[in-house]
């Protein structure tokens, strides 16, 4: 396990099945670097989570305060959720800079025909969760990712092969 000098936030946009929580889990093995998984907090929050907007208000505002002191401490984070919309990459990015971290962007450009299959197809379970994502569920998070912006420092990855050597070597860790 490698570990950075400077901390690093690490910050993931792709569709449902793209390989974001491989990737996160991979990097966070290979840099030890503390692992929010918003689907787990999740979880572990609201037995029976209902993704409303409340729910989410308040599991962000705990992992985004999480995230901060870790970043404070000195300690790198893979904040695995999706930053698909700017507004949020932009909060996050202002979080590591108060705290003289580095952001990383990955961009997970997986195919969507397998990101969907993969969210969608029975089994309705991933990362050990019972998601019951539908198709008109993944199309609507889908058509209102926003992609990165010009201005935004990014590394694309195609999330079709995910594993820790690939990862390590595409990261350069």
């Amino acid at each position: 396990m490698k570990r950075m000098g400077k901390p690093k936030l690490f910050l993931f946009i792709g569709a449902p099945g793209a390989g974001k929580t491989t990737i996160a889990q991979a990097v966070a093995e290979l840099t030890g670097a503390k692992h929010l998984w918003a689907d787990a907090e999740r979880h572990k929050l609201f037995p029976r989570p209902t993704h409303s907007k409340e729910e989410s208000t308040e599991l962000y505002t705990k992992l985004n305060k999480t995230a901060d002191y870790l970043l404070g401490e000195g300690r790198s984070v893979v904040f695995d959720t999706n930053f698909n919309f700017y507004i949020d990459r932009k909060k996050l990015r202002k979080i590591a800079a108060v705290n003289r971290a580095d952001t990383v962007l990955i961009w997970l450009t997986t195919p969507l025909a397998l990101s969907k299959r993969r969210a969608v197809s029975p089994p309705t379970t991933r990362n050990g969760y019972d998601t019951h994502m539908s198709d008109t569920q993944f199309d609507d998070i889908v058509c209102k990712l926003e992609v990165p912006r010009n201005n935004e420092k990014f590394i694309k990855i195609d999330g079709t092969k995910l594993d820790h050597e690939r990862i390590k070597q595409i990261l350069q860790l």
